[in-house]
């Protein structure tokens, strides 16, 4: 059984991709999507992106070392947070949240402390980006509501999401839910198995709660201003290399199409995928639809920047193994 559920977890994830996949490259012209990559694409762009990427990825890193100083764990150098956040992220193209994980027992080995206090500062650090990404989504509302109804009333999947977001019984049953989970929690809380699932809760919360109260909130504000500016313009930077988003550009749609893109694409990353390959690609195929940009054109976009991020996190994750195997080599020779 256990090893049914291993391989679903596995398996789940790859079909997801293979099958959007799939999905994404029907009826599309495969010799447009050549010429545009061939000779439609300044890559000096794409190269900034790429730089952007990286710069995102530190900024989160020493983030997330204030979180952990707040809940008791010593100093770590920047570049060993950079590695916990450059190899979480390429394991997530392996497998999703997968680096999530990882990172957490990272640090846990790395400065022997309870895992539990880490993965609580790691959920903090994951809602504080649930916090950001509903600003945006906000901001997207006011500047570009005609945009979104739409996407709303011209795809089918914008007609099921209006549909789910309006459908009362959905939120009574996730009521009921919580609900239901509550009464059990207290009805067998002297159960040990109960017992040890609310300590290890109670942990994590701490680990969470520390955002309340550290020290450095104020930096740590401005490092997720950073770390969200950056992600903003890893999009619209990229709207430069191609001559269908320059005239976007152009037309000065630039920074609203920029952040219809930008939100869609972060809102896509909840489905269970390989680092995003294809939710994130017909997200943004979506968005860059919403702007006039024919089908090829923004599949074209899609997947140049989803490669090139890819090539990053994957050159930063084996940046990352050496890293780890050269600070243990060290450690144990010392």
């Amino acid at each position: 059984m256990r090893m049914a559920v291993k391989v679903l977890r596995v398996l789940i994830p790859v079909m997801v991709s293979a099958s959007l996949v799939l999905w994404l490259f029907h009826k599309v012209d495969f010799a447009e999507i050549r010429t545009v990559v061939r000779e439609g694409v300044d890559y000096r762009y794409i190269f900034l992106m790429m730089a952007i990427t990286v710069l995102s990825h530190v900024i989160r890193g020493v983030r997330w070392g204030i979180q952990l100083r707040a809940v008791g764990i010593p100093r770590i150098p920047v570049l060993a947070e950079s590695v916990s956040i450059w190899g979480a992220y390429a394991l997530n193209l392996l497998f999703p949240f997968l680096g999530e994980a990882w990172r957490c027992i990272y640090i846990s080995h790395r400065e022997n402390c309870k895992l539990s206090t880490v993965v609580g500062t790691d959920i903090g650090d994951r809602a504080s980006d649930g916090v950001m990404i509903g600003l945006f989504m906000l901001l997207m509302f006011v500047v570009a509501r005609s945009e979104l109804y739409s996407f709303l009333d011209r795809y089918p999947v914008g007609e099921a999401i209006g549909r789910i977001l309006s459908d009362g019984v959905l939120w009574l049953g996730l009521l009921l839910l919580v609900t239901i989970l509550i009464v059990l929690d207290r009805i067998f809380r002297k159960r040990p198995f109960v017992r040890n699932f609310n300590d290890s809760a109670h942990r994590i919360w701490s680990g969470f709660s520390v955002l309340f109260h550290m020290k450095g909130t104020g930096m740590y504000i401005l490092l997720t201003l950073g770390i969200w500016t950056c992600y903003y313009l890893e999009t619209y930077v990229c709207f430069f290399a191609f001559p269908f988003t320059r005239t976007l550009l152009e037309n000065n749609l630039g920074l609203v199409a920029g952040l219809v893109v930008f939100v869609f694409g972060s809102c896509s990353m909840i489905v269970p995928s390989n680092g995003g390959l294809g939710p994130w690609n017909i997200a943004v195929m979506f968005a860059l639809g919403l702007f006039g940009v024919c089908r090829s054109d923004a599949v074209a976009y899609s997947l140049v920047c989803w490669s090139f991020q890819a090539a990053v996190l994957i050159a930063s994750g084996i940046f990352s193994a050496f890293y780890i195997m050269f600070s243990r080599r060290r450690q144990k020779t010392a």
